[in-house]
Parts: C-alpha cells; sequence; structure tokens
C-alpha cells in the first residue's frame, strides 16, 4: 500500500460519495495504490450508511464508526493506528480542501526529504472576523512557541511518512498541534504547501470560536510538556527557589529593621513587608511540593519513558 488517506467526518452524508468519487479521480493516472479510511466521529445523520455502501462497492474503502462523538484527534489516531500506507495523507469531508492536492504533496514531500508537509489555506473562504482573524492570530502564538515556520497549523490536509504518525500520541484537541508532537518526537523536516481553499458546498462548520481558546491553552501546555517533561521539579523547584528566597530576605529584612532601626511599639504584622515574606515563603514550599509529586508521577508512570526508534542495524 502507497499511501492511506484519513478522513474524519461528523455529519457529512452529503459529501461523502461526491468526495469519494474525487478522491479515485485524482490518483486515477498515478502508479499510487491508495486505501481510503473513513472515521465516523458518532454522526446522526446517514453518513455511515453510506461509508458502508462506498466500502462494499470497493475493497480500498474503509471505514470505522464511533459509538458516540469522541473528536477529531481520536478519529485521526485511530485512523493513523489502522494506515498501512508508507505515506499517510488527512483530508477533510466537508469538500473544502482538494484531494488533487494530495499527489503534489507527497512528490515534494518525497523530492524535499521532508517528514512531514503541512497544507496553507492562504486564500480561505471563511467568515473575516468569525474565522480568518482568529486563526490568523492562532497561528502566530503557535509560531512563537513551537519554533516552527508554519502559517496554518490547523490545515486539514497534511501528508506525512508513515513512521511520522505511528510515533505520535494524539489526545484531547491535539490534532492542532500535529506538526509540534512531530518535532517533539525528533521529526523536525516539516513543510509547507499552498493548497487551494473551497467554499462550504454543504451544512456548516462543527467547531465554533471557543476551539482557539483551548488552542492557545494546549499551546502552552505543549510547550511544558517539551520543556520540563521529563523534569518536572526544574520548573517548580525553580520557581520554589525563587519565592523562598524573597520570602526569606523580607524576614531578614524585618528582624533586622525590627532589632536595630525600628524599635518601636510597632507589631511586625502591621507592616506589608510581613506579609509579603509569609505568602512568598507558603508559595514557594507549594512550588516545591508540586515539584516532588509531579517527579513521583513521573516515575511511576512507564508511559513517560517512551521513545522512537528511528532505524536498527541488527
Amino acid at each position: 500500500m502507497d499511501v492511506s488517506i484519513i478522513i474524519p467526518l461528523l455529519n457529512e452524508s452529503d459529501s461523502l460519495k461526491e468526495l469519494n468519487s474525487w478522491i479515485f479521480k485524482s490518483f486515477e493516472n498515478l502508479e499510487l495504490e491508495i486505501e481510503i479510511i473513513y472515521i465516523d466521529d458518532g454522526s446522526d445523520d446517514s453518513s455511515w450508511k453510506i461509508i458502508e455502501e462506498l466500502a462494499n462497492t470497493n475493497n480500498n474503502v474503509k471505514g470505522i464508526s464511533f459509538t458516540r462523538n469522541y473528536g477529531k484527534s481520536q478519529a485521526l489516531r485511530v485512523g493513523f493506528s489502522e494506515a498501512k500506507g508508507e505515506y499517510v495523507a488527512t483530508l477533510d469531508a466537508d469538500l473544502q480542501d482538494s484531494p488533487e492536492e494530495i499527489p503534489v504533496m507527497i512528490d515534494k514531500l518525497i523530492d524535499s526529504n521532508l517528514d512531514m508537509i503541512s497544507g496553507w489555506k492562504k486564500k480561505r473562504y471563511d467568515s473575516f472576523f468569525l474565522k480568518r482573524i482568529p486563526s490568523s492570530f492562532f497561528n502566530f502564538v503557535a509560531r512563537i512557541f513551537s519554533r516552527i515556520n508554519l502559517n496554518d497549523f490547523n490545515c486539514g490536509i497534511k501528508v506525512y511518512k508513515k513512521e511520522v504518525i505511528k510515533s505520535i500520541n494524539l489526545y484531547a484537541d491535539m490534532h492542532r498541534f500535529i506538526p509540534i508532537l512531530a518535532k517533539n518526537e525528533g521529526y523536525n523536516k516539516i513543510g509547507e504547501h499552498i493548497v487551494m481553499h473551497q467554499p462550504r458546498k454543504y451544512g456548516r462548520s462543527k467547531f465554533g470560536n471557543e476551539r482557539f481558546i483551548r488552542g492557545f491553552l494546549d499551546i502552552i501546555t505543549l510547550w511544558f510538556i517539551n520543556k520540563f517533561g521529563r523534569r518536572p521539579m526544574h520548573f517548580f523547584g525553580s520557581l520554589g527557589t525563587l519565592m523562598i528566597f524573597v520570602g526569606i530576605l523580607f524576614t531578614m529584612y524585618l528582624g533586622y529593621n525590627k532589632l536595630f532601626i525600628d524599635t518601636s511599639s510597632r507589631l511586625i504584622t502591621n507592616r506589608p513587608e510581613f506579609y509579603i515574606a509569609l505568602i512568598s515563603l507558603v508559595l514557594g514550599v507549594q512550588f516545591f511540593i508540586a515539584g516532588f509529586i509531579s517527579e513521583i508521577i513521573l516515575k511511576n508512570n512507564v508511559n513517560k519513558d517512551n521513545y522512537s526508534i528511528k532505524n536498527k542495524t541488527f
């Protein structure tokens, strides 16, 4: 199998037959064997019935149906685990991305010796205020935190080498950050390809603008895990040390001031410096406790010691 195309979907019954035909037409003159894997993420329309019809008429079409809506990340995770192709592409089912881009992106991936290549919807047909402006800000923040020079992290059409998608672990809404997850696993040869974006033909978008807020928080999480995931005490311990040091300085100042400078009857507890010292010491100790607990959890969680092997010679 040369290419696996993973298509997560939710209530896209109107577009599936047209999309399926479009994909096979895009590959009909190429010497590439393809498989299409539809992941029905809990649709309540006739999407699964149509997928079954498509699979019954073509052995290269496969389908997986969830019992309920689990989210795009879980759908992609299952699709990646089932993919047999040397190259794996992802595509949305709403007909807004062209399958004809996939062979071009595969050629570019091979010629440039990339690990993965992401689409860039340079010209979009989405709402300017509700989609394009938030998306531009989101991508800007993602570039800053990840140091990956991509213009569209969340583009649905991407192409990967098989070993890349087999090494990353998708969870929550992390499908938006697959390039960052790939880079964290050592696959940092990431390219970009401008793709045509089509106006939505059927239905409406399944994602609201709250995804940008969640996405921003997820970026911070990925940055923290990548930088301190192996040694959380380095983060919490540094903050704890700083806070305790500040607390000790203020405590020493209060003691020296009370004994040798301001010997009046004013109580130390009436001075603001006392509360700064107290809060700093308490926070410092709490940071240290958080660091110790994180290290214990990390040590007892064998999954944290997973790693990716690129080659073997035995």
